[in-house]
């Protein structure tokens, strides 16, 4: 058996390809469902109404994907230039640490500057912290070789461990009686809700707007050829004249900014302090959006809603049918891995010898 490179591309079979997936991941999501002994249809019909089916379960989606399309994002823009940056994860919580050092020190009083500004201050440190995590493997992978896999993946423990040292220690409230939480922001400073009486905020905003925004550079500047180029093929792109060295530390920094803007709006916008359970996983969970959305930006901010509301309604449906919510992430693995299989029979054609 070998793959062979289809000569063109169908355009019905781009559209059936993630449909057909789709349809795979309810079909093997469904035997999981009868064999916790739950009935196929009221399953789904429960974890879309958990997900989708509310104003309250609505914006309980849009809150858990704001996280998530940032990560998401974040992945996009450096798999585009083939840095596979698995490290937003470690980049979101440095990006949060350095949030709550700029806006909830001094006892929570900040630095004593104007919310306004403080808030711009807070906002581009967390952004610089990610970035600078990410620019050391970088660099590291340019002029060392090092694989940027390894050392990004590691540097998400070696954060966690700072975060834990931090929240022990110097950044710890002590107001919270123990628990190892930081000072909590200015009131000020925390992001304003989007619907009263939920937890959706602002943040989703921010979040619609940078994926827009990434869009255009990746699409209409000579930055997004620059990253497309490479990520296509390093070697030719240099020979065309495109700065490799250039190109990949610009990926580093908008990607680790991404990230770690991601921290800073989870703690301004929802939590307002600092906690090591802060994320479940939002680093590791964008790159399974980001392949979802094709690395398409404008697809993260879909793939992102479709994510989260999965993973809202599965809360709900186990707590009505006693069906493990661990189904939410055997669905995202499962269309993760259809779509990909799918995307490629579209380019390739198996060929039996």
């Amino acid at each position: 058996m070998r793959l062979e490179r289809r000569s063109h591309h169908s355009p019905a079979a781009m559209v059936l390809a993630p449909i057909g997936a789709m349809l795979f991941t309810l079909l093997v999501s469904s035997l999981l469902v009868l064999w916790a002994g739950a009935p196929v249809g009221q399953t789904y019909a429960l974890l879309v109404q958990g997900g989708f089916g509310s104003v309250f379960a609505l914006s309980e989606t849009f809150t858990r994907a704001i996280p998530l399309m940032l990560t998401g994002l974040a992945a996009t823009v450096a798999f585009k230039a083939r840095l596979f940056n698995i490290g937003a994860e470690g980049q979101l919580y440095v990006g949060a640490l350095a949030a709550v050092a700029v806006g909830g020190l001094h006892g929570g009083a900040g630095f004593d500057a104007p919310a306004a500004l403080l808030f711009v201050l807070m906002m581009l440190a967390a952004a610089l912290a990610g970035a600078l995590l990410l620019l050391g493997p970088a660099l590291m992978k340019l002029h060392l070789g090092v694989d940027e896999v390894v050392t990004t993946l590691l540097l998400n423990f070696i954060v966690l461990l700072l975060v834990s040292l931090m929240l022990d220690g110097p950044m710890k409230d002590p107001t919270a009686m123990g628990w190892p939480q930081s000072v909590a922001l200015l009131g000020d400073l925390e992001l304003s809700k989007l619907v009263p009486q939920t937890r959706v905020h602002s943040g989703l905003l921010w979040a619609c707007s940078l994926a827009v925004c990434l869009w255009v550079v990746l699409k209409y500047t000579v930055l997004g050829f620059d990253i497309r180029a490479v990520g296509a093929n390093a070697r030719a792109a240099a020979f065309a004249g495109v700065p490799i060295t250039r190109t990949l530390v610009l990926v580093a920094l908008l990607s680790g900014g991404l990230a770690g803007l991601a921290g800073a709006i989870e703690v301004a916008g929802r939590t307002s302090y600092l906690t090591l359970d802060m994320s479940p996983g939002y680093g590791y969970s964008g790159i399974v959006i980001a392949m979802l959305a094709a690395l398409h930006p404008l697809g993260v901010m879909v793939a992102s809603v479709f994510v989260a509301g999965i993973l809202v309604g599965a809360d709900s449906m186990s707590r009505a049918l006693s069906v493990p919510s661990y189904i939410a992430d055997v669905i995202v693995a499962a269309s993760l891995i259809s779509v990909l299989v799918a995307s490629g029979l579209t380019q390739y054609r198996i060929r039996w010898k």
